[in-house]
């Protein structure tokens, strides 16, 4: 069971949402929510067809205007969308002094923002079936969340976050790193190599990790500099640690037996791709697709891979939707 399924949630409040650097459906409902453990987070959801409801797991650093788009093409495709800004980034509460450092105290802590989604989703009547399409980091969340009993039909990850793409000579140093920080007093420190700056600001676009759309790169940095409170810089050095330890005992779990697709780009650069086929491998009937030409981010590539990509992705939850 998700871990505060059945605790009360404080009573949710419309929340912002910046509609100046997206291009989201109308009607939209912007709420704020409380996790079980008061930590406040940010959701929105979409009404866009008879045909379900997507849960838009977004990766780290990501907020609810990324995903206005995805939520046009969604609705187009006759599905709902109901995404949410994980704790620690977008609007939601951020949980370091330094908001610009990303932080949570224990990977388990997302299932609780799980949770209040769930319940938000409910107490919406949100179309049903319901089902997972779950990005990068929100792909480690949602993979925990399906082990947890996450009530949907079917899923699709893009670019999963079930490794980290580190170099193997690395990888120890990663571990005793990040593990003995917290015995330091030097857990919330950032990861060596990353700082306050957001990526999508600091990084051009030549040679950028994220997508081969420059279009699509341009409004990732508009939002982000337009709207800094919106931006997160690198990790902390806990969330390493949590994360490292929650991708280790998630490749060695059983898998769900659910209809999954899972899609990486061929130029990805950013999760380890070997970690993605060893658990696709396992799957039973799961099917790994590689986008030819995409970066990290296939939800924010061109016009062409976009479009293919979600007819790709719905065309799967159409047929297991009866």
């Amino acid at each position: 069971m998700l871990p505060a399924m059945t605790a009360p949630l404080s009573a949710d409040a419309d929340a912002p949402f910046l509609d100046d650097v997206t291009a989201a459906p109308g009607g939209g409902v912007i709420r704020w929510l409380h996790a079980s453990d008061g930590v406040r987070i940010r959701v929105g959801c979409w009404t866009g067809g008879d045909k379900g409801t997507v849960l838009l797991f977004p990766g780290r650093t990501e907020y609810l205007e990324k995903y206005g788009p995805a939520a046009v093409d969604l609705a187009a495709r006759g599905y709902s969308t109901l995404t949410v800004d994980w704790r620690g980034q977008g609007l939601a509460d951020r949980l370091m002094p330094d908001r610009a450092r990303g932080h949570v105290r224990r990977f388990s802590d997302y299932q609780r923002d799980v949770a209040a989604v769930l319940h938000f989703a409910c107490a919406q009547d949100l179309p049903r079936p319901w089902y997972l399409l779950a990005h990068s980091m929100g792909g480690c969340i949602g993979l925990r969340a399906l082990h947890n009993g996450l009530p949907v039909r079917a899923a699709a990850f893009s670019a999963p976050m079930w490794g980290i793409r580190i170099m193997p000579a690395l990888v120890p140093v990663a571990w005793v790193v990040s593990g003995t920080s917290r015995y330091i007093g030097r857990s919330d420190a950032y990861v060596p190599g990353s700082n306050a700056s957001c990526y999508v600001v600091a990084q051009p676009f030549r040679d950028n990790v994220l997508t081969t759309d420059r279009e699509m790169f341009g409004f990732m940095t508009r939002q982000a500099a337009e709207h800094p409170e919106l931006a997160l810089g690198g990790p902390s050095l806990n969330w390493l640690h949590e994360a490292l330890r929650e991708m280790r005992v998630l490749r060695r779990m059983p898998l769900p037996r659910l209809p999954v697709l899972t899609s990486i780009g061929s130029r990805e650069r950013v999760v380890d791709v070997p970690a993605i086929r060893h658990i696709m491998a396992r799957w039973p009937g799961g099917t790994l697709d590689v986008v030819e030409g995409a970066e990290h981010e296939i939800m924010m590539e061109g016009p062409a891979i976009r479009s293919a990509y979600y007819d790709r992705v719905t065309g799967f939850f159409d047929r297991h939707g009866r």
